[in-house]
C-alpha cells in the first residue's frame, strides 16, 4: 500500500481493492478501436475525467484520429475536456442519448457521429434490454465503463459524486469496470437513493408516494471482479459560471409566478404547489430565483438537475426537499454547496435517472414540468430539439418524460431570437413546428416575456388565437393572425377545419430565415 495517497486510502473502504490501484496511462490496454463504451456523469457533472483525457492524448499523440472510435454511451452530456474534445479527435462513431458541446455536435450535423437521442428514463431500460448492443460482434455487454465515485464501500459499492443518472444500468451491462475514485471532492455518501434495474415480468414498482421517500440503497452494488483498475483523480467538474436571468427571462418567471398563485388562488393547486421540474439554462434559473423570492412556503422538487438558484431557494426556507439525478452547481455553486454540507445534505436526493424520471411516478406526485423548446407552434405542439427541422442540438434529454406525464406541463421560451442579421429575426412561435418533440397532447400553457397562454380545454383554432395573442412578439403577431387567418378561411371552405395549415406555405417563415436571416415575411 506504499505510495498510495491518504486521502485515497480513506476512500476506498475494501482493502482487497488496494491491488486493482493502477496508474492512468496503463489502463490504455483495456480500449480498443469499435469497442462499446460506457461512462458516468449527467449534465457535465459527475463524468470520469482521467481516463478520458489519457485516452484523449494517446490518441492525439499517434495520429489516431479517425483510427481509434468508440460507441459511447453516457446518461446524459458529460464535461467539454472529455467527449467534446473526443468528438473533435473523430474518436466517437455512435453516441447516446443526450449530449452538450459544439465540436461534438459539429460531428453529428456533419454525418461524422451517428447520434440517436431517447427519453431519458427510457434509456437505461433500453440498455438493459440489450437494444444498444444487439448488433455487436462479440457479446451484448458494454467492453468498458468507466465510472467516477467518490468512495468505494466495504461490499465495493460505488459511491458516485455529484450525479446518479444511468451509472447503475452502465455498470450492470459492463464487461470491465474501471474506476476513478475522486479525492479532490468531498464525498457525497448518503446523499444516493439507488435501485437495481429489473427485467420484465420481474420489474417492480418505485414505491414513491412522496418526493422524499427513499427507496434504495445509497451506493451502487457492482461485482468487484469485473474491476480491471482504480486510479485517483483529482480533477473538479468543469461546470462554468452561472449566469444571472436577464429581463426576457424575469418576464417570463414574473409570468409564471403570477399564473401559479391564480391556480392556488382557484384551488387547482395547493398553498405549497405541487412538486416542480425545471430544466436547464437562464429561464429555469429565472423561474427558482422568482420562487425563492415569492410567495409559496414548504416547496418540493422532484427534477433532473439542481442549478445554483436551488442553493437561494433552500437558502430563503421555502424548499422543504429535492429530488434530482444532477446538482449541476458553477465552480462558486459547488464551494457553498460543500461548505454548507450539513445544511443542505438532509433536504436533497439523488436517484438513478430511470428513477427520476420516471412517467408513473411523475404521474403519480403531480408534477409541475417547466422546460424550455427551440419552438412551438400555433397549434401547441413543441420543438426542443432541432434547428429548422433538420440540425440536432443537444437531443430531447429528460423534457418528454415529464411534459407528457405532469400535472401541468408548461414551455417557456423567448418570443423571438436573434439571428446574425435581425435582433429579432428568429419567431419562437411559427405556424408548424419544423420538428416535433412534444405534441399538443400533452402540453398546457406557453409562456414567453410576451405574455401566458393558458390552453388547457381549448380547441386547436381557440388555441391558435390565445398563444398568437399571449405569446408573440409584436414584430410577428400581426404576421401570424394573417397566415392563421387566411388558412382558416381556405381549409373551412375545403371542410378541412379542424387546425387549418396550408402545406404549401406552412415552413415560409422557416425558408425565408434560411434564405433572407429573418423569419418576416412580406406576405403569404
Amino acid at each position: 500500500m506504499s505510495g498510495i495517497s491518504a486521502a485515497l486510502k480513506s476512500r476506498i473502504r475494501r482493502p482487497a481493492l488496494f491491488k486493482k490501484l493502477m496508474d492512468p496511462k496503463d489502463t490504455l490496454q483495456f480500449f480498443k478501436d469499435g469497442q462499446y463504451i460506457g461512462w458516468s456523469g449527467f449534465t457535465g457533472v459527475g463524468y470520469p475525467k482521467v481516463i478520458p483525457t489519457v485516452l484523449a492524448d494517446h490518441v492525439e499523440a499517434n495520429n489516431l484520429q479517425g483510427k481509434m472510435k468508440f460507441n459511447l454511451f453516457v446518461g446524459a452530456s458529460t464535461g467539454a475536456e472529455t467527449e467534446d474534445r473526443w468528438a473533435k479527435l473523430d474518436m466517437i462513431d455512435r453516441r447516446y442519448p443526450h449530449q452538450v458541446g459544439r465540436n461534438i455536435k459539429k460531428g453529428i450535423n456533419e454525418g461524422r457521429i451517428r447520434f440517436a437521442d431517447k427519453h431519458l428514463s427510457e434509456f437505461p431500460q433500453d440498455l438493459t434490454y440489450g437494444y444498444y448492443t444487439k448488433d455487436k460482434p462479440n457479446g451484448t455487454n458494454l467492453d468498458v465503463v468507466v465510472v467516477e465515485a467518490t468512495a468505494i464501500t466495504e461490499d465495493g459499492g460505488i459511491v458516485p459524486g455529484a450525479s446518479v443518472g444511468a451509472t447503475p444500468e452502465l455498470l450492470q451491462m459492463a464487461d470491465k469496470i474501471i474506476i476513478e475514485v475522486n479525492t479532490r471532492i468531498p464525498s457525497f455518501e448518503g446523499l444516493h437513493d439507488i435501485n437495481n434495474s429489473r427485467l420484465p415480468p420481474h420489474r417492480k414498482p418505485y414505491l414513491i408516494m412522496a418526493v422524499e421517500d427513499r427507496i434504495g440503497n445509497t451506493a451502487i452494488p457492482i461485482d468487484t471482479d469485473k474491476i480491471v483498475a482504480i486510479i485517483e483523480s483529482d480533477r473538479p467538474d468543469n461546470t462554468g459560471p452561472n449566469h444571472p436571468a436577464d429581463a426576457t427571462s424575469k418576464a417570463i418567471a414574473d409570468h409564471l409566478i403570477e399564473f401559479l398563485s391564480h391556480e392556488v388562488n382557484h384551488g387547482r393547486l395547493p398553498k405549497h404547489l405541487l412538486p416542480l421540474q425545471s430544466g436547464i439554462g437562464n429561464i429555469a434559473n429565472a423561474v427558482i430565483g422568482g420562487l425563492a423570492n415569492g410567495p409559496f412556503e414548504d416547496v418540493t422538487v422532484f427534477t433532473e438537475v439542481l442549478q445554483d438558484t436551488f442553493l437561494e431557494f433552500f437558502d430563503s426556507g421555502k424548499l422543504k426537499f429535492a429530488s434530482a439525478t444532477s446538482v449541476r452547481f458553477s465552480p462558486d455553486g459547488f464551494q457553498r454547496f460543500y461548505n454548507n454540507w450539513e445544511q443542505y445534505k438532509d433536504k436533497l436526493l439523488l436517484r438513478s435517472q430511470q428513477v427520476s424520471n420516471n412517467p408513473e411516478v411523475i404521474r403519480r406526485l403531480g408534477v409541475i414540468a417547466m422546460n424550455t423548446p427551440v419552438e412551438f407552434d400555433i397549434y401547441g405542439h413543441a420543438n426542443s430539439t432541432m434547428v429548422c427541422g433538420s440540425g440536432m442540438l443537444n437531443g430531447l434529454g429528460g423534457s418528454n418524460d415529464f411534459l407528457r406525464n405532469a400535472k401541468l406541463s408548461i414551455m417557456h421560451t423567448p418570443s423571438t431570437r436573434p439571428s446574425k442579421t435581425d435582433p429579432t429575426g428568429i419567431s419562437c412561435i411559427v405556424p408548424m413546428a419544423s420538428h416535433v418533440d412534444q405534441t399538443e397532447h400533452d402540453l398546457d400553457v406557453y409562456v414567453t416575456e410576451q405574455g401566458l397562454a393558458d390552453i388547457r380545454g381549448l380547441c386547436p383554432r381557440d388555441r391558435a388565437a390565445v398563444i398568437i395573442d399571449k405569446c408573440a412578439h409584436p414584430d410577428y403577431k400581426d404576421q401570424l393572425k394573417d397566415y392563421f387567418e387566411y388558412a382558416t378561411r381556405k381549409c373551412l371552405a375545403a371542410g378541412m377545419g379542424h387546425e387549418p395549415q396550408m402545406l404549401d406555405k406552412v415552413f415560409k417563415m422557416h425558408t425565408n430565415l434560411m434564405q433572407n436571416g429573418t423569419m418576416k415575411v412580406e406576405s403569404w
